[in-house]
């Protein structure tokens, strides 16, 4: 039996603001439990919700020293479900409020803090990993921690360490001074060889320096972030471990994410009924959102944050010409304000056309999920990419930019060979996606039954998270002597 543990700053079903808590929450219970122990160590945010806090067992508490600013409280609560054990670090100065996240100057601190916290408490649970797998730039710190000032402790040797990247682009950059005052890591960490970026110190840096393995969620993000392009500045450093370096494309939960049992659509479907499923879905949610309920239109959604990352830029440039065809385009969202605005000017001067959602509803995406043709993704860069996944499995059709995981787990449609799961373009350009979503309405109005064996082939795709742990249980397996 290996043991293995996740600390990570998110987790569904407990706390979610993105993909990272989807791959939290799946992949630990994807793997094989006979084979591995696996425990996951998260925040005990107060804005988890209370239907599990409640049930949250106080297990011990101590006080830590951190760094220069003394001796904190560090409580520990635990909580199992599907047969992985959770750790949550209680401590209500750092991790209370209505949300996970804010300052990203308080953010560092709280992390500094929960990185040191979630390796202190381990002698405490009597549980020694073989592998520490840590999730993006909030717990960068404490593969840093684990080689320096835990690395006199016996407890703590020969255990590995795996830095996995979801967004290369948020890392934890602050002063030099303010870590080592949040963290009193020595000073040879803070050079350019280790934690030291641009005079600053950066968090996640120093998770990939010191980490023995370093993953991230899609084979061809993996090597676009080794480019200056894609890189956020540590390009240099991937390339030089590049041998270290791996991608893995995420699963999604085919338990939560099946049109045939989710619970939030109006009618269930599968491979055999899912032209009738997708249409009754579709004159609901047509109806619910005040659209002409009209069975034949193309309906484009997107459900995504509202940013130039996600490609609105593009969106922005084209818009209007793209509402001169016959389509019905609902977004749900919430970003950047220029780009809520731009919808809801949109759905005020086209609301026969455009339904601007801006917040987000898990019911209703899930809605949206069943009810468009199409789902349209632009990205500028894309990790890996849930919402094509659960397009996919779901008969939306994923219109994408060939970018990291959309261009892994996307086939573009080939009309000779009658092969594709989706249509994609490979340039970051307004135009040419706009080229992209007229081709895409071809098909659909004009060879339905071309556009319906696309829809059946994607369906029939499977990308739960069983091929995938599989592979992240080879990695382990790896790792452990």
């Amino acid at each position: 039996m290996k043991n293995i543990l996740f600390v990570a700053s998110e987790c569904v079903p407990f706390v979610k603001t993105g993909g990272l808590a989807d791959v939290v929450g799946a992949l630990p219970k994807s793997l094989d439990h006979t084979k591995y122990d696996v425990r996951v160590i998260l925040p005990d945010y107060t804005c988890i919700p209370q239907e599990y806090r409640s049930e949250f067992k106080y297990v011990h508490h101590f006080y830590m020293d951190l760094g220069k600013l003394g001796n904190v409280y560090v409580g520990i609560m635990s909580y199992s479900m599907d047969g992985v054990t959770y750790y949550f670090i209680d401590n209500e100065h750092y991790f209370s409020g209505d949300k996970p996240y804010g300052d990203i100057h308080w953010d560092i601190e709280r992390f500094c803090y929960f990185s040191k916290a979630a390796l202190a408490i381990l002698p405490v649970i009597n549980f020694h990993p073989d592998v520490i797998h840590c999730h993006d730039w909030q717990t960068g710190v404490l593969p840093v921690f684990l080689h320096t000032l835990f690395k006199e402790n016996p407890f703590f040797h020969g255990i590995r360490t795996i830095m996995t990247i979801h967004n290369l682009r948020f890392q934890g950059i602050w002063d030099i001074p303010t870590l080592k005052l949040y963290t009193g890591l020595p000073d040879y960490v803070f050079m350019p060889d280790r934690m030291e970026y641009k005079r600053d110190a950066n968090m996640l840096k120093g998770g990939l320096v010191y980490a023995d393995r370093i993953t991230t969620v899609s084979g061809s993000y993996a090597n676009e972030i080794k480019m200056p392009y894609y890189g956020e500045g540590l390009d240099g450093l991937l390339r030089a471990k590049a041998d270290t370096l791996s991608g893995i494309v995420n699963g999604i939960d085919y338990d939560i994410y099946n049109p045939q049992t989710d619970k939030y659509l109006y009618s269930n479907y599968n491979t055999k009924n899912f032209l009738k499923g997708k249409a009754e879905n579709k004159a609901k949610l047509q109806e619910e959102l005040g659209l002409p309920v009209d069975p034949d239109v193309m309906m484009l959604a997107m459900i995504t944050r509202l940013t130039d990352q996600k490609g609105f830029d593009l969106v922005d440039w084209v818009l209007n010409r793209m509402l001169d065809s016959r389509i019905q385009f609902v977004v749900i969202g919430t970003g950047e304000p220029r780009y809520e605005n731009l919808l809801r000017h949109y759905e005020w001067s086209r609301k026969s056309q455009v339904s601007a959602n801006i917040y987000f509803n898990e019911e209703r995406a899930h809605r949206l999920y069943a009810a468009a043709d199409a789902m349209l993704m632009p990205s500028m860069f894309e990790p890996c990419g849930l919402t094509q996944l659960i397009s996919l499995r779901y008969g939306t059709v994923p219109i994408v930019r060939e970018t990291g995981g959309l261009r892994d787990t996307v086939q573009p449609y080939n009309e000779y060979a009658g092969t594709g799961t989706g249509f994609s373009f490979a340039n970051y350009n307004a135009d040419e996606m706009l080229g992209t979503i007229f081709y895409a309405e071809q098909i659909f109005y004009d060879h339905r039954d071309a556009w319906n064996d696309m829809v059946k082939r994607g369906m029939n795709m499977d990308f739960s998270w069983k091929e995938s742990a599989k592979k992240y249980e080879a990695l382990y397996d790896s790792l452990c002597w």
